[in-house]
């Protein structure tokens, strides 16, 4: 009934979605998997895509040849650049999406794809030879024959829903969790784990006083995701600001005796940085009052999701203490906000491909590896669906460093430092931020995959040639192109900068913290015509890298360094536990890390630079 796929995904939510598309484009053959067709890419929290370090993430996605970009771009109702009073390495875009859109066109683009084909049943497990994976069996106990298995099933492994004291199986609301494959990989030598995530209750736009909220409008113009042609965003739709206060507060905190999180129903940890409305209340006692995000669900909904206000308390505690919210005195709820268990592998278990290391051709990517965030998860899709490719054609994989992404510095933390609560991306984890920004995404990779055989990176890497020649055109004119005192005295006067005395080339102006490109144009009209044939993007990328020559310089020269220690490779047949000079924790996580060189060693928690030394005594170093 079924050919042997080259690929079976497992899942089709953001992870198995960039896994689908990766393999396929590179051309293997590739079955997607899932309990619900319907579902596929739902955007099961907040309906956006980016943010702080996340939006850096889906920007190297679409460098790659990704889709999340593409697609955000295509169905957001609103844009903003966040930390724009910060330095460029901060500056992390983030879109507000159109929910039931993203996920239509997710599956129309999926639906496009030649070599992918789709099966709407519940995986029940694997399907083992000789310890390798062989394919997937089914509930129907149908088995599917597949050269590789990339498992990207989210919350919904032994999936358990929590709103107060009832709970229930399920791995997303209204719909029913996932067995078997739990079991199975325990029974194969698996470790396991328990996690916790949470959502707000979704809200009736109709009935919230929006004049007693603060309007939080987009950028204009708004930027995208995509370095592609994506179309521009017109007529974005605000979203809204709004604040719990003591009263709210008492009202939540007459009910936490019945809350699953504080009377040990919920084992798992949850997120740190996104923690649910009772947690924040009862860890920051000292505050009165937390912000609330109302932002909107599409532009054909009155649904509204509350972003902050994520929430395991029974559902007449939730009701109850929104009314008391200002602007909320008359809302409706369309559903409260629940927290939700489910099963996750400790993802020191896999090798920087995401190939698991006791089954060869099996791999996680996304919640089940113990992420949180849609952008997170995406990635690790992306790498698993190009690794898993590869392995099929036997060719050497795809590893990304922490130097040249986000997505390598994810990668690189998971497998080697591990997580016991949910791990979200934030620019304070890459110690090459600066390196590592969103405007310069396909600078750093593009020409790096292109080699992959991926669909339209060949204009990909025409579109990245052709920003290159024109940032080091727009250099050249800043170097060459004087400016007067007639022209920037009254502008630097302005911006409390000191004035000129003598014409001064307009890069060297530049270099003033406080002074910017745009700014140097609008003052001089010779400047502005010479600058006039290029793009807004190629201008931004310019600026910055003459404003933080010194500092990319620098950061490079670290780089430069570690990539020395990443030379030095370490052997799978090493026996730590017989150099007895290592400390007794470097013993331990060196023999179950395993890593592949002594700069990924020197990053495995615990293990120190004295360690470090030793090992390189050990290699004759």
């Amino acid at each position: 009934m079924f050919p042997q796929y080259d690929v079976i995904v497992v899942g089709a939510g953001h992870a198995g979605c960039e896994a689908a598309a990766a393999a396929a484009d590179m051309g293997a053959s590739v079955l997607l998997a899932t309990m619900n067709m319907q579902t596929i890419a739902q955007m099961s929290c907040n309906p956006a895509m980016g943010g702080i370090a996340k939006g850096q993430i889906v920007r190297e996605i679409d460098a790659m040849g990704g889709y999340s970009g593409i697609v955000t771009d295509h169905t957001m109702i609103q844009y903003r650049m966040l930390n724009r009073s910060k330095g460029p390495a901060m500056w992390s875009p983030r879109a507000q999406s159109d929910r039931m859109e993203y996920a239509l066109l997710w599956r129309q683009l999926l639906e496009g794809m030649d070599r992918v084909d789709f099966w709407q049943e519940m995986v029940t497990g694997l399907v083992i030879h000789d310890g390798r994976v062989t394919g997937i069996r089914t509930g129907l106990g149908i088995e599917i024959p597949a050269r590789s298995v990339i498992l990207t099933n989210g919350t919904f492994l032994n999936g358990l829903i929590h709103i107060g004291e009832k709970h229930f199986g399920g791995g997303r609301a209204g719909e029913r969790a996932a067995t078997g494959i739990t079991e199975q990989l325990v029974e194969l030598g698996f470790e396991q784990g328990r996690m916790k995530t949470g959502t707000p209750p979704r809200l009736d736009g109709r009935t919230i006083d929006w004049d007693a909220l603060e309007t939080q409008p987009g950028d204009e113009p708004a930027g995208k995701f995509s370095y592609t042609d994506t179309p521009p965003l017109t007529d974005q739709i605000p979203c809204h600001i709004g604040y719990t206060s003591q009263r709210v507060h008492d009202l939540l905190k007459d009910g936490f005796h019945r809350s699953p999180m504080f009377n040990g129903r919920i084992q798992g940890l949850g997120p740190r940085y996104c923690p649910s409305i009772e947690d924040k209340i009862n860890r920051f006692a000292d505050r009165d009052r937390h912000q609330l995000f109302v932002e909107p669900e599409g532009r054909n909904t009155c649904e509204v999701y509350l972003n902050g206000f994520s929430s395991s308390l029974p559902e007449d505690v939730q009701y109850t203490a929104l009314r008391a919210i200002e602007g909320f005195q008359h809302v409706k709820m369309f559903r409260p906000g629940y927290a939700i268990e489910y099963d996750y592998f400790p993802p020191t278990q896999l090798s920087s491909t995401l190939e698991t290391k006791l089954v060869p051709g099996l791999f996680f990517a996304g919640q089940i590896n113990g992420t949180t965030g849609y952008e997170e998860a995406a990635c690790q899709g992306l790498m698993a669906g190009i690794n898993a490719a590869k392995y099929v054609a036997d060719q050497e994989p795809l590893i990304l460093s922490r130097s040249q992404a986000y997505i390598g510095v994810l990668i690189d933390d998971l497998i080697h430092k591990g997580t016991d609560e949910p791990y979200r991306m934030f620019t304070s984890r890459a110690e090459y931020r600066i390196l590592l920004r969103q405007d310069n995404a396909d600078l750093r990779l593009t020409r790096l995959t292109s080699k992959l055989g991926r669909a339209d990176m060949h204009d990909r890497l025409q579109r990245v040639e052709e920003k290159e020649r024109a940032v080091a055109e727009i250099v050249r004119i800043l170097e060459r192109q004087s400016v007067t005192p007639e022209q920037l005295n009254p502008l630097l006067t302005s911006l409390g900068s000191a004035t000129l005395d003598q014409s001064l080339k307009a890069h060297k102006v530049l270099l003033r913290p406080n002074v910017h490109l745009e700014q140097l144009c609008s003052a001089s009209e010779s400047l502005r015509t010479s600058l006039a044939p290029y793009k807004q993007e190629d201008l931004e990328q310019a600026e910055i890298q003459m404003k933080y020559d010194g500092y990319i310089k620098k950061e490079q020269d670290s780089v430069d360094k570690m990539n020395r220690l990443e030379q030095v490779k370490l052997s799978d047949q090493t026996d730590y536990r017989s150099l007895g000079a290592l400390s007794a924790e470097a013993r331990e996580k060196l023999s179950v890390v395993r890593p592949r060189t002594i700069g990924q060693a020197s990053r495995i928690s615990g293990v120190s630079p004295s360690d470090i030394s030793i090992l390189l005594v050990h290699l004759g170093r």
